[in-house]
C-alpha cells in the first residue's frame, strides 16, 4: 500500500500555487519592461541623430540631386526659424508655467533688427543724404517729409545707424529682445502678475508694439515692412548656395538653442523653474525669490525668440508688422500645445508638423466634390488643436513617447 501511495505521488503534476503564478507574470512583465527599456535607449540615443542627419545631409543632397528645389530648402529653413521660437516658448511656459503671447513681439524686434541691416545692403533705389548715408530703398519710398522739406531733405534716423554692419546687428538682435522681455517681465513678475492676467498683459503690449511699428511717421517703413534685400555678408540672398546655407545656419541654431534649453531644465535652475510652476507660493516661503528666476527664463526665450527672427528675415525676404500681430503669438502657443508642453522636442515637432499642414493645406485643389480653399486651413487647425487637447493632453510627443515605452 505504501508503495502503491509512492508510485501515485511519483507520477502526479506538481501544482502551482498562486504565489508561483505571480511570481511568473512577474518575470513575464520584467522581461517587457527590459525589451521596452532597451527599445527606448535606442530610440532616444540614435533617433535623434538619424534625425540632425536628415537635416544636415540629406535634405542638401537631395536638392543638389534634383529632387527637391530651393524653395523647399527655403521653406524648412524658415519652420525651423519658427521653431527657434517654439522651443523658448516652451521653456517658460511647459517648465515655468508662464503663458507668454509676446513672443511675436520678440520674434520681430530680433526680424527687424536682421531687417534694417540687410535694408541698408539692399536696392539701388535711394539719395545720399547730408551726413553721407544712403538712405534704405524700403525707407526711401515711403519716408515721412514734414510739410515743406524735399527728398533732398531726408536724413537716415539714428537708430538705423547701427545696423549697418553685420556683428553689431547680431549682438543688438539678441540684445533689443532680451531688454524688453526684461522690462515687461520685471514690472509683471515683480508685482506678482501671473497666470492669464500675465497672458493678456503680453498680449496688449504686442498689440501696442504692433501700432507703433505700423506708424509710418516711426520711420520703421510702416506697414509696408522692410523690403528689397539683396545682401548679407557680402553674399546674394537669391543664390540657391546662399539659401542652403542659411536653412544649415538655422537648423545649427536650432540645435543649439534645443541644447542649451536641455541643460538649462536638467540643471538645479530648471528644478526650481519646475517648482515655480507647480507651486510659487510654497517656493516663495522657503525663502526662494521666484520673481528672479521667471525673469531669467523670460529674458532667455525673448532673446532666442529674437534670434529666430535674425534667421527668418534673410529666408523670407521681407518682414513687415504682420510678423507681430497678436494672432502670430497665439499661433506659437498653438505650435507647442500641439507639439506638447513641457518637452523642449515637442515644441519642435508641433512647430514642423503645424506649418508642414498649412503649407499643403492652404494651397487650392480640385476634389470630386468641391473645390478646396486656402480659407477651409482654419478649420483644420482648429480641430487639430481640439483634437490634441482631448485625445492627447500631452501632445503628439507623447503619443511618441507611448510607443517607444518611455516616460516624459
Amino acid at each position: 500500500m505504501f508503495r502503491k501511495a509512492a508510485i501515485t505521488h511519483a507520477n502526479s503534476q506538481p501544482v502551482e500555487t498562486d504565489e508561483e503564478n505571480l511570481w511568473q507574470d512577474k518575470k513575464i512583465e520584467a522581461e517587457r519592461g527590459l525589451v521596452n527599456g532597451e527599445l527606448s535607449i535606442f530610440f532616444r540615443r540614435y533617433v535623434p541623430w538619424a534625425l540632425l542627419f536628415v537635416g544636415l545631409v540629406v535634405i542638401p543632397s537631395f536638392y543638389y540631386l534634383g529632387l527637391i528645389t530651393i524653395g523647399t530648402v527655403n521653406m524648412l529653413g524658415r519652420y525651423m526659424a519658427f521653431a527657434i521660437v517654439a522651443v523658448g516658448l516652451d521653456l517658460i511656459w511647459g517648465y515655468t508655467g508662464i503663458l507668454s503671447l509676446c513672443q511675436a513681439f520678440f520674434f520681430a524686434l530680433g526680424g527687424y533688427a536682421m531687417g534694417m541691416y540687410l535694408a541698408h545692403h539692399g536696392g539701388p533705389e535711394g539719395i545720399i543724404d547730408a551726413n553721407n548715408w544712403k538712405i534704405p530703398a524700403c525707407l526711401y519710398v515711403v519716408y515721412p517729409y514734414k510739410v515743406g522739406e524735399i527728398p533732398g531733405d531726408a536724413l537716415v534716423p539714428w537708430f538705423w545707424k547701427p545696423f549697418y554692419t553685420l556683428p553689431i546687428t547680431l549682438v543688438l538682435g539678441l540684445l533689443i529682445p532680451g531688454i524688453a522681455a526684461l522690462a515687461i517681465g520685471y514690472f509683471g513678475f515683480k508685482s506678482r502678475v501671473r497666470g492669464v492676467y500675465f497672458a493678456i498683459l503680453t498680449q496688449a503690449i504686442t498689440v501696442a508694439g504692433w501700432l507703433v511699428f505700423c506708424m509710418n511717421n516711426m520711420k520703421l517703413c510702416g506697414t509696408n515692412g522692410l523690403t528689397r534685400f539683396d545682401r548679407i555678408a557680402g553674399f546674394k540672398l537669391t543664390t540657391p548656395h546662399v539659401k542652403v546655407s542659411l536653412y544649415v545656419i538655422t537648423l545649427l541654431a536650432l540645435v543649439g538653442v534645443y541644447a542649451l534649453c536641455k541643460q538649462v531644465v536638467k540643471s538645479r535652475l530648471g528644478r526650481i523653474l519646475i517648482a515655480i510652476r507647480d507651486d510659487e507660493t510654497t517656493l516663495r516661503f522657503s525663502g526662494y525669490k521666484p520673481y528672479i528666476y521667471k525673469l531669467f527664463a523670460f529674458g532667455l526665450a525673448g532673446m532666442i525668440a529674437g534670434l529666430g527672427g535674425m534667421l527668418y528675415a534673410p529666408q523670407m525676404g521681407i518682414f513687415t508688422p504682420t510678423n507681430m500681430e497678436a494672432g502670430a503669438s497665439i499661433l506659437v502657443v498653438i505650435w507647442v500645445a500641439v507639439g506638447g508642453r513641457g518637452a523642449l522636442s515637442g515644441a519642435i515637432l508641433g512647430t514642423l508638423g503645424v506649418n508642414l499642414l498649412y503649407n499643403f493645406f492652404t494651397s487650392e485643389k480640385n476634389l470630386l466634390l468641391f473645390t478646396w480653399r486656402a480659407e477651409y486651413w482654419q478649420f483644420i487647425l482648429g480641430g487639430l488643436f481640439i483634437g490634441v487637447v482631448l485625445l492627447f493632453p500631452g501632445g503628439l510627443i507623447d503619443l511618441w513617447h507611448r510607443l517607444v515605452g518611455k516616460a516624459k
